[in-house]
């Protein structure tokens, strides 16, 4: 019940009420969007994320690629900050945890004799897992890419395209919450990928449900690679000052403890196999296995 009473819930709803409009950090957070939507539109980045949202598959794509652009050399620049903020350069950190788990497991499933076919249920674009199995190509039965967002499952399917992986990768449009959609999937998926979803929705009924339907459809000895936060220096920065996807509320995020979020993984019948964290502790990629 971490999500209706715990320090993080007390956290989160702190973060939902409003500040005082003539104290100092409500000052101070209303000069930091106003710079964001003036100058910062100089930043490619920034801009992306203000039209966007700034947790959406688009920004993350951006984040991922790490390309300074921007008009001017001032936007470039403040670009680069951007880019070089400790969120982002630990999501990269993230990608390359998620790759480390995808190829792990690929390589575990295709010497046991088991069909490798992966599923991520909250793509994005797709890129980190697009990326993960390019040296693992002839391994891989089937890749599932999955995502709400009509931008998503476009770009996604654009990028394998460009990659020549439309014998083997296919993009379609779902949501993560839905467990008979999960539990029906066809063929059953033997490495189901969580990355950056469950951070952004404060309660665990949903994950409850995400999380029973990828157990009901993931073979035994299957695997799920899932990411957490359970901590970020900027929550309240990125709570006062930044638009989410959805319908450019702000991004408030509830932390989860790792052993809250593992807690969830293993009631819905898995394994905790291994964790990764970046060295600031803000992110974690955890590897767990389906009980048989």
């Amino acid at each position: 019940d971490a999500d209706r009473g715990s320090p993080t819930r007390e956290e989160f709803d702190r973060l939902n009420r409003s500040l005082r409009r003539v104290s100092p950090r409500a000052i101070a957070f209303g000069v930091i969007r106003a710079g964001l939507h003036t100058g910062g539109r100089l930043s490619d980045g920034i801009r992306l994320g203000l039209e966007t949202g700034f947790d959406s598959g688009s920004t993350l794509d951006y984040v991922y690629r790490n390309q300074i652009s921007g008009i001017t050399p001032l936007g470039k620049l403040i670009d680069w900050f951007y880019l070089n903020s400790i969120g982002w350069r630990c999501i990269r950190i993230r990608k390359q945890h998620l790759e480390r788990f995808l190829s792990r497991t690929v390589i575990e499933l295709r010497k046991s004799g088991v069909p490798v076919r992966i599923v991520d249920v909250a793509a994005g674009y797709g890129r980190y897992v697009l990326d993960s199995v390019r040296e693992h190509a002839s391994s891989v039965d089937r890749i599932l890419l999955r995502d709400y967002s009509d931008i998503n499952v476009q770009q996604g399917t654009a990028l394998i395209g460009e990659r020549g992986m439309q014998g083997l990768a296919h993009f379609e449009k779902g949501d993560a919450f839905d467990r008979k959609s999960l539990a029906t999937l066809q063929p059953r998926p033997t490495i189901a990928v969580v990355s950056g979803l469950y951070e952004l929705f404060p309660g665990n009924d949903l994950l409850r449900q995400s999380l029973g339907g990828l157990a009901d459809a993931i073979e035994p000895v299957g695997y799920i690679i899932y990411t957490g936060q359970p901590w970020h220096p900027q929550l309240e920065f990125i709570a006062r000052t930044l638009p989410s996807h959805r319908g450019h509320k702000p991004w408030i995020m509830r932390r989860r403890t790792q052993a809250e979020l593992d807690q969830l993984v293993e009631a819905a019948g898995f394994r905790k196999v291994d964790q990764l964290t970046d060295d600031w502790g803000i992110f974690t990629v955890s590897l767990a296995q389906r009980a048989a």
